[in-house]
C-alpha cells in the first residue's frame, strides 16, 4: 500500500488512511500538511515482584485503645450532635409553617382585593346610573314652582374664611351681619 500514488490514496478514503497509518508514511512530500514525527517508543517499567506477605505485626494494647478512642464518639459529643440536629429540625419545621401561613395570607389578600375591585365596579355602575337618571333642570323647576324657592339676594349671602383642607359643620344658625 505504501507504494501507491497520492491520487490513488485520495480515492480510496479511510481504508487507505488506516493502512498507511500503520506504515507511518501516509503523507506525500509537497503537501501542505507537515509530516508526522514518530514518537519514541515508551518502555514499560516492570514492577518488582512483591515479597510474600508476612504475618501482621502484633499491636500493643495501648495502641488498640488509642485506635478505639479515635474511632468512637463520646457521649457528650453525641448529645451535642443530637441537640444541634433537633434545633435544625425545629427551625426547618417552623420555617415551613411560616411559609405556609404567608402563602395562605397572600391568597386571602388576593381574594379580598378581587372582591374589592368587583364592589368598586358595581358602585361606579350604580353611581353612573343615578347620575344619568337625575335631571337637574327638572329639580330646579320643581323647587321654584312647587316649593316656592327663590335664588338668594346679595344681602342674604355671607362669606367666611376657612383653613385649607378643613370643612365646616353648622351646629347653629348663622348670625346676621351688622
Amino acid at each position: 500500500m505504501a507504494s501507491m500514488s497520492a491520487a490513488t490514496n485520495r480515492r480510496l478514503g479511510n481504508t487507505v488512511y488506516k493502512e498507511r497509518k500503520r506504515t507511518s508514511s501516509y503523507y506525500t512530500d509537497g503537501s501542505t500538511v507537515r509530516k508526522m514525527q514518530n514518537l519514541p517508543q515508551q518502555r514499560k517499567r516492570e514492577l518488582p515482584q512483591r515479597q510474600q506477605v508476612s504475618k501482621p505485626r502484633k499491636v500493643s494494647k495501648e495502641a488498640l485503645r488509642n485506635r478505639e478512642k479515635a474511632t468512637s464518639m463520646s457521649r457528650g459529643f453525641v448529645l451535642f450532635l443530637a441537640v444541634i440536629s433537633a434545633g435544625i429540625l425545629f427551625s426547618c419545621v417552623n420555617y415551613l409553617q411560616l411559609k405556609a401561613q404567608i402563602t395562605t395570607k397572600a391568597n386571602q389578600v388576593a381574594a379580598l382585593e378581587s372582591d374589592l375591585s368587583e364592589l368598586k365596579e358595581d358602585n361606579d355602575a350604580y353611581y353612573s346610573q343615578v347620575a344619568a337618571s337625575t335631571d337637574l333642570d327638572k329639580i330646579k323647576k320643581t323647587a321654584i314652582e312647587r316649593l316656592g324657592m327663590k335664588y338668594p339676594s346679595d344681602e342674604q349671602i355671607m362669606t367666611y374664611e376657612t383653613k385649607r383642607g378643613s370643612y365646616v359643620r353648622q351646629y347653629q344658625d348663622v348670625p346676621e351681619a351688622k
